[in-house]
């Protein structure tokens, strides 16, 4: 598939010598066949939904990415360092800074308020603020050596999931739909389940930048109608006459076009959205699932933060269920708030708010995707943009913790990752990386490789040269694969 590739300029959705313009611009019947005829004939959509090769055996088909925007506290959750509490409100010191975080000036050590257990047979260590995380320690797989580039939100999410802290580049659900398809013809193969907000970085997060415009996120809301416009307001047979219309136009425009890809994207995007009209209110609908399904994920909870959340986590089971490559959940925004776990004061309220909206839900998409026997062959990431200083101006009832990148912690459950281990090491105050450091290409290389792709292999050409998702780096982390 020209999709994994090292020289590959097109969509990577065509086999053989047949371009998807030409086939458009020969077809007698056009787009109308195509987007209608199909449904009757699947066949003839091969060169569109046809999942792509992978470079070698993969042991994912899947990726689920739990975005805790804002900046999880690390050592309020999966890095214990009783040498905070122990220095409690002494100063820093100059040699505590590094070149990523602030001035040392003014700045106190700040242990943690929550007690920190091991938990599980794998004895994982886990904070007493995620209960239901620390019940499936032994699922998951944890990386305390995290390093960002910028304290800045932004930055820091652009680089998460682009690669790049400019953005303008594809995200990695974009990479992961290029590079593999969809396995559900009725469906797009990358889904971000969204609370109505964009985060710090903007919709670049989501996009498809210079990739085929049909690989960008399509978003689904938590409440009301889930996607714009999926209703539809014709009948069957005047949807056929305006898809035949477009069809007409599409083709002339193609011929004088030298560049054919946004209009291939475009096509693409209207034959889905045609498909998505069935499914996707059947897969939002959670109405035939059982109710002690429902009560795991924390549906019939009465705070609506966390209620919302429950549904879009179950809803990305039922995506993936259904052939989804790639689905995101973002977290839900408190009182206009784009970074929720972002908490440069009052930590511990804010914290356990987010705690208790969103740890139950990823703990039961966990333990659900294992009961149904699709935790094997699906990567579940949790993962902020960056983690908090272990440091604070002050200590008081009411303090937080500012922006770091100089250290941090993710996890990871699923898709042939070893299961209730941490790898990397911050220092005793958990300020500093010092063992095994992990940057964000490291992990998309890990993911990529886990769903067979060899992450220098994946390329598209742009510009006059190939891009990769992570550039010039990157590597497999091997050490967490079982």
């Amino acid at each position: 598939m020209k999709s994994i590739s090292t020289s590959c300029s097109c969509s990577g959705r065509i086999t053989g010598d047949l371009s998807r313009r030409s086939f458009l611009q020969n077809s007698s019947a056009g787009f109308g066949w195509l987007a209608l005829g199909g449904l009757l004939a699947d066949h003839a959509l091969a060169d569109v939904h046809q999942t792509a090769k992978t470079h070698f055996p993969a042991r994912a088909k899947n990726v689920i990415f739990c975005f805790m925007d804002g900046g999880p506290s690390h050592v309020d959750t999966f890095d214990p360092k009783p040498m905070l509490k122990k220095h409690e409100g002494k100063a820093i010191g100059d040699s505590a800074v590094s070149k990523r975080s602030q001035s040392s000036s003014g700045r106190v050590w700040f242990g943690s308020p929550w007690e920190f257990r091991q938990r599980g047979e794998s004895g994982l260590w886990v904070s007493d603020l995620f209960p239901h995380i620390a019940g499936i320690a032994d699922e998951i797989c944890v990386v305390r050596s995290m390093l960002g580039e910028l304290p800045l939100h932004g930055q820091q999410n652009l680089l998460l999931h682009t690669g790049r802290i400019l953005g303008q580049a594809p995200s990695l659900g974009a990479w992961v739909s290029y590079g593999l398809g969809t396995e559900n013809k009725n469906l797009p193969a990358y889904v971000v389940l969204n609370n109505d907000w964009v985060p710090n970085g903007g919709v670049e997060n989501f996009g498809s930048s210079f990739l085929p415009a049909s690989h960008q996120a399509t978003t689904l809301r938590p409440t009301g109608v889930p996607v714009d416009n999926i209703v539809p307001s014709d009948s069957r047979e005047m949807q056929q006459r305006k898809l035949g219309l477009i069809a007409e136009q599409d083709r002339e425009f193609a011929k004088l076009s030298a560049n054919s890809l946004a209009i291939e994207g475009a096509i693409v995007n209207y034959e889905t959205a045609f498909r998505m009209q069935t499914t996707i209110p059947e897969i939002a609908d959670l109405s035939d699932e059982p109710e002690h399904i429902q009560k795991l994920y924390g549906i019939n909870s009465s705070d609506k933060h966390q209620h919302l959340y429950a549904m879009q986590a179950l809803r990305a089971r039922r995506l993936v269920e259904s052939g989804v490559r790639f689905v995101e959940i973002t977290c839900p925004s408190f009182d206009g708030n784009n970074s929720p776990w972002d908490q440069h004061g009052l930590l511990k309220k804010n914290h356990e708010k987010n705690a208790r909206v969103t740890e139950q839900s990823v703990a039961a998409l966990i333990i659900d995707l294992k009961q149904r026997g699709l935790l094997d062959e699906t990567i579940v990431v949790w993962a902020g943009e960056m983690g908090r200083t272990p440091h604070t101006p002050k200590v008081t009832p009411t303090c937080g913790r500012d922006h770091h990148v100089n250290g941090y912690s993710i996890f990871m459950a699923g898709g042939g990752l070893k299961l209730g281990v941490s790898f990397g090491e911050t220092d005793e105050f958990g300020n500093s990386v010092v063992e095994n450091k992990v940057d964000i290409h490291d992990i998309h290389a890990t993911i990529l490789h886990q769903l067979g792709v060899n992450h220098e292999r994946l390329t598209f050409r742009h510009g006059g040269r190939d891009h990769r998702l992570t550039d010039v780096h990157g590597r497999v982390l091997n050490e967490i694969l079982s």
